[in-house]
């Protein structure tokens, strides 16, 4: 079996090693909250999604949606638990100059451009899956009435 709180490696374009581990976090009479810990060179950053009022468009799992979940309230979704999702956080911290080691940084900073990043990506994989089947569906060696693609 996984352990989620495990520290994950990933590793960027130019090299550099990140560890990563992402958790849930209540405080005494404090909202509840996501944590992604980012360690290069064993220098912390946390990027911190605390859970908005009702209606602020902050959200966290908490239970509702899979651990490791935030959300804006109009669609969009980040599962911090995912790699691709930890790179593009990384990749946007890192252009902002909040990486390595600028301690706690907020993570709805960070939320839309995240989003707007893994969207493309998911958008261009969803092309080319469509692209593949128009083309199995082109196939001159298709009999009529087959199912298209592989």
């Amino acid at each position: 079996m996984r352990s989620h709180h495990r520290l994950r490696r990933l590793v960027v374009a130019d090299g550099a090693v990140y560890r990563w581990t992402v958790r849930h976090k209540h405080a005494d009479r404090d909202a509840c909250r996501e944590v992604l810990s980012l360690y290069r060179n064993d220098v912390p950053t946390r990027i911190v999604f605390r859970a908005g009022e009702v209606g602020s468009g902050r959200y966290v799992s908490d239970g509702y949606w899979y651990a490791g979940c935030v959300l804006d309230g109009r669609g969009n979704l980040l599962n911090l638990r995912e790699p691709r999702v930890v790179r593009a956080v990384v990749d946007e911290a890192e252009r902002r100059g909040l990486l390595p080691g600028r301690g706690e940084v907020d993570g709805w900073e960070l939320f839309h451009p995240v989003v707007e990043v893994v969207d493309a990506v998911e958008g261009a994989r969803a092309a080319t899956a469509a692209d593949v089947s128009r083309a199995a569906a082109a196939t001159p060696v298709v009999r009529p009435g087959c199912p298209p693609g592989p």
